[in-house]
């Protein structure tokens, strides 16, 4: 970087110098909000109005609110160092975040509907198209299936609008339920990079865990396929033959944990939450097949797997690992933080396995969880990085 671009960058209020900072905070608040929100109407306790109500409200923002904001705040920081180009900052990053939380509160204003779906999709598709320029322009073509997902997930995400339009509630959960399975599309993409090169940099191994490129396209495929089939509806309905793509994905799953894992792991937060939430993973499609075989009685446990303790899980190990990295401390979170990731699988254990009158719990779970993420990250994020570089 030039020393007037460096200027010029250090001159950013620090907040919106990368794209983590916002939406990595903005993202963990309003999971936390976002849960309590339902928890608290699934009680009845309060019933806003909100278009198509609150189970639409609750199946759009999981995965387009909540899940697409810690995305974007990954991925917008990572494409710097994959391109060699600077990510979004200053004012067009102010916009697009502008943008996602405009989007937000309007379930909640007497807006048009109109209104409210065009922020919705005006969000993802500036969010996919300054990804497209970062890496197309250098010619990044081993991260294009990441545009591939982002994309198949801005359909997705149509398709879940079209059904809040027409007050259908299956077409809305074909969507919701297919974007979930992508964001696990996407999750095991960042994680099959991450989640060993972290291990290897934490437990100080200079051997490098050996790169299967074939299993991460099988993943992809397999990963796709799914999200397909729930798209068109055919996973919503238990069929043997349909046990068969999660059968494959288990299998790749557990043998990316098995060769990821060095006993290690256990002594550093940092990595055994990552390798925890990976984990959920596994259990996700495991539970998707033994439903599909007959043997599991409501697939919802299994996507709530996914959900909570991988979508959640992931999300709330990278943010806290990431957010070191990038404002320039030393990877030694804040000790609160062992008991955030222990929170977050504990609320998910509790969502899957006990009964409907436990879901209080587990929302409290999730949200101490990310409610200490944000105290204790909210400094960091707020502050210029500590050795001085922009960024």
């Amino acid at each position: 970087m030039q020393l007037l671009d460096r200027k010029r960058a250090l001159a950013i209020t620090p907040l919106w110098r990368l794209g983590f900072r916002p939406f990595f905070l903005a993202g963990a608040l309003f999971g936390l909000l976002a849960v309590a929100f339902w928890a608290a109407a699934l009680h009845g306790l309060i019933n806003p109005a909100v278009p198509g109500g609150m189970l639409a409200w609750h199946r759009h923002e999981m995965p387009f609110g909540f899940g697409l904001a810690i995305i974007a705040g990954f991925l917008l920081t990572a494409v710097q160092t994959w391109t060699g180009s600077p990510g979004l900052s200053g004012r067009p990053l102010i916009a697009l975040f502008g943008l996602w939380l405009a989007a937000r509160l309007a379930w909640f204003f007497p807006v048009l509907l109109a209104m409210l779906i065009a922020l919705q999709l005006v969000f993802i598709g500036l969010f996919i198209a300054q990804m497209a320029r970062q890496l197309i322009t250098a010619r990044q073509r081993n991260n294009y299936p990441i545009l591939l997902v982002l994309s198949l997930l801005a359909l997705c995400q149509s398709l879940t609008l079209a059904g809040l339009v027409q007050g259908d509630d299956g077409l809305q959960l074909r969507g919701a339920l297919a974007a979930l399975w992508l964001i696990a599309v996407m999750l095991s993409l960042i994680g099959g990079r991450v989640i060993p090169f972290f291990t290897q940099r934490g437990l100080g191994r200079v051997e490098a865990f050996a790169a299967h490129p074939w299993l991460d396209r099988l993943l992809l495929v397999c990963g796709v396929l799914v999200a397909a089939l729930f798209a068109s509806g055919h996973n919503l309905l238990a069929s043997p033959r349909l046990a068969a793509p999660f059968i494959v994905l288990s299998a790749l799953h557990g043998l990316r944990l098995w060769r990821w894992h060095l006993r290690g792991i256990w002594r550093v937060p940092l990595l055994w939450s990552l390798h925890l939430a990976y984990a959920w993973l596994l259990l996700a499609t495991l539970g998707m097949a033994a439903w599909h075989l007959g043997w599991l009685t409501q697939p919802s446990l299994a996507n709530h797997a996914l959900a909570v303790g991988a979508m959640g899980g992931l999300t709330l190990a990278m943010m806290a690992r990431v957010s070191l990295g990038h404002t320039g401390r030393a990877l030694q979170p804040p000790k609160a933080m062992a008991w955030a990731f222990g929170l977050l699988n504990l609320g998910a254990l509790i969502r899957v396995t006990c009964g409907g009158g436990w879901l209080w719990l587990a929302a409290l779970c999730w949200g101490v969880a990310f409610a200490l993420f944000a105290w204790y990250y909210a400094p960091m994020l707020f502050r210029a990085r500590v050795d001085g570089h922009p960024g």
